[in-house]
């Protein structure tokens, strides 16, 4: 196939520029601070009172992430088999784009304790809107990239998606530090940038729809009912499909595991930072910032590193350091800002390759099929799946152990797994070529 034009290429890239603000400004700066300031019983205490039981602040943020996760995943196989049937994934990326921007809005409402049942609901609606427009979005990379150009096209999305992001995190960075400048308080000004990524969200995806192609129907012949049915079908088929590809098997697996590790420090890490490390809001998004900035050309540099040594060696490399990482981030002292700002550089340089890499790995090591979004919905489940786990134990774990560092520790457990499995992938690899 040929790689579609420049166009195509912008628009599907835009989304990652429309999108990105939700996982910068609700999952990873302004939004994590604001709730735990708001999320709590009273202004001595890091606990609060949902649905008559007590919570660590913090654990029930990663628990309600965590339900967001898992209705993701239970989701996403019924949905994606309807997209590919029926060739609509754009509808169902523009229904879930909008149902996440109209949540990031209704944010701006959550101002207390008396309403902390919207605030969650809202966070959690945010997070499915967010995740499941992105099972289309990914599905289309195979459908508007060749094989060898795959990597550029990953690395340009997520390069457009923090470049994006920082443009409105800096916006929004302005109204916090400086709210008595527009009439307001930190809290108002946090609010007003919930409804900022609600607006930018959805006015940037528009350009980006606009400009994505039709997809194909896979099969035509099917009922409404039976398509419905066959939502789990369709995993089933590409996991009897899997079953006679050792290498994107085995890759799935250790995906499955350093991703568990991956996505639990990127939604923990303010959380962690400001409750655990005491580092105030303010540096807070600045570390965040440094992170976004650094990855941009941290992702073009793994994509050439995979250029040189191939996919499955840099993924390697990078989960080496993400394990370095964790540790480090397991011994930073209280107050520790300028170590905080250290390791943001680190992890940012990182981050964006280590997810770039993985969506076009995955895409190039993939069977020749229309049933793209299916794939990618196996994609999907096996990740969120992997979030459910991670976030979730993060969060049984600090209330456990009264600790945020022991849950922190803990996951180098699965950086270390999704190595292990890395090597057998490379092996697989190698095994196959010299068949071949």
């Amino acid at each position: 196939m040929q790689t579609a034009s420049k166009k195509v290429i912008n628009s599907w890239a835009m989304y990652d520029w429309a999108n990105s603000v939700y996982n910068l400004v609700i999952t990873s700066t302004i939004f994590p601070a604001y709730f735990e300031e708001i999320a709590r019983n009273n202004s001595t205490t890091k606990e609060v009172t949902f649905l008559g039981r007590t919570f660590a602040n913090s654990s029930l943020n990663n628990y309600a992430l965590a339900i967001a996760f898992l209705i993701v995943a239970l989701m996403s196989p019924i949905l994606s088999s309807i997209a590919d049937c029926k060739g609509n994934k754009k509808s169902f990326m523009q229904f879930f784009m909008t149902m996440g921007s109209i949540a990031c809005c209704g944010l701006y409402f959550f101002n207390g304790l008396s309403t902390l049942g919207l605030g969650i609901i809202c966070m959690i609606v945010a997070c499915v809107g967010y995740w499941s427009s992105l099972v289309f979005y990914n599905s289309f990379l195979p459908e508007i990239a060749a094989p060898e150009d795959r990597d550029r096209v990953s690395a340009k999305g997520f390069a457009m998606g923090y470049i994006g992001s920082v443009i409105l995190q800096v916006i929004c960075f302005v109204f916090v530090l400086s709210p008595k400048m527009f009439g307001t308080t930190t809290g108002g000004a946090s609010r007003f940038s919930f409804l900022l990524v609600g607006i930018w969200w959805f006015a940037f995806a528009m350009i980006s729809l606009k400009g994505l192609p039709k997809s194909i129907p896979s099969i035509n012949t099917r009922t409404k009912e039976s398509v419905i049915k066959q939502g789990y079908a369709e995993l089933n088929k590409v996991w009897k499909q899997l079953i006679h590809l050792p290498v994107l098997k085995r890759f799935l697996l250790s995906f499955f595991f350093y991703n568990m590790g991956v996505q639990t420090v990127m939604l923990a890490a303010t959380l962690y930072g400001k409750s655990e490390l005491n580092i105030p809001t303010q540096n807070l998004i600045i570390a965040i910032l440094i992170i976004q900035i650094i990855a941009i050309p941290g992702a073009y540099l793994m994509s050439k590193l995979s250029d040189k040594i191939g996919n499955i060696k840099s993924l390697m490399i990078a989960v080496v350091l993400w394990i370095t990482m964790c540790y480090c981030g397991y011994l930073i002292p209280r107050d520790g800002i300028m170590q905080f700002y250290i390791l943001a550089v680190l992890v940012g340089f990182i981050m964006g390759g280590i997810q770039s890499l993985s969506r076009s790995t995955y895409s190039k090591l993939m069977p020749e099929t229309n049933d793209t979004t299916s794939f990618f919905s196996f994609f999907d489940v096996t990740e969120k799946v992997a979030i459910v786990i991670g976030i979730f134990s993060f969060g049984l774990i600090t209330e456990a152990t009264g600790s945020q560092r022991n849950s922190v520790l803990a996951l180098v457990v699965f950086f270390v797994v999704g190595l292990i499995g890395l090597f057998f992938t490379l092996k697989a690899s190698n095994t196959e070529k010299s068949l071949s």
